[in-house]
């Protein structure tokens, strides 16, 4: 059961972060596994359970991350990452291709909420092909988003705008890729059980704009991308 973090969560990943090398992380290994692998671990459990009992259709499955970053895309960083993070979703050929919810931790934050990191250009198209046809149900999802005011939409605009369907669906029609992103720091509930109340809260509110994201590999080819 998750119990929430602990100042020496905080403490491990500000080190990690200034001391990012093999010999450093071996000789504090035991640190990362007690203060930051098992409670993000409990935590991913915690939540997959209840949003599997909640939405049993989504079929959501939990992966956690790992620490260590891949050898062959180090780009002159230290072998391991300074955060990890969980995530539920369908499984998929390309994970970063569809849709996800999210918990990241790191040393000065916390973050969660749904996305889409990697988008298939054919996968924008359609939900621009979709806002053409009938923009009324995106305005919904957006509108819902926008009167919770818990996330913020993030992802990637194009340089060259694909179009402008009015003010409040502008930022979806030009992104690239799009995901619904809440950033805290690292206090308060962080270090109680209700942390995970508040993501499962969170998580339950963008079950809508998941599911259209979901569909939209689903639908006829754009005419025009």
């Amino acid at each position: 059961m998750f119990e929430g973090y602990t100042q020496q969560t905080i403490d491990f990943l500000w080190n990690l972060k200034f001391n990012n090398e093999r010999s450093w992380f071996l000789a504090h290994k035991e640190e990362f596994l007690t203060y930051v692998d098992a409670p993000t671990r409990a935590l991913a459990a915690e939540l997959s359970q209840a949003m599997t009992k909640a939405y049993p259709k989504l079929e959501l499955e939990c992966k956690v991350s790992r620490i260590y970053r891949d050898a062959r895309r180090l780009f002159g960083r230290g072998p391991y990452k300074d955060h990890l993070w969980f995530s539920l979703r369908k499984p998929g050929e390309h994970d970063s291709a569809i849709p996800c919810f999210f918990f990241e931790v790191a040393a000065d934050r916390y973050s969660y909420g749904m996305g889409c990191w990697d988008p298939t250009p054919l996968t924008m198209a359609k939900l621009r092909a979709r806002i053409d046809r009938d923009p009324k149900p995106v305005e919904k999802l957006a509108r819902q988003v926008n009167r919770r005011g818990e996330f913020q939409l993030e992802g990637e605009m194009y340089k060259r705008p694909k179009g402008d369907p009015g003010a409040l669906l502008y930022p979806w029609y030009n992104r690239r890729q799009i995901s619904f992103c809440r950033d805290e720091n690292c206090e308060g509930l962080f270090f109680t059980p209700e942390l995970a109340d508040k993501v499962l809260e969170g998580w339950k509110s963008l079950v809508p704009q998941y599911r259209w994201f979901r569909e939209l590999p689903g639908d006829p080819i754009p005419e025009h991308m």
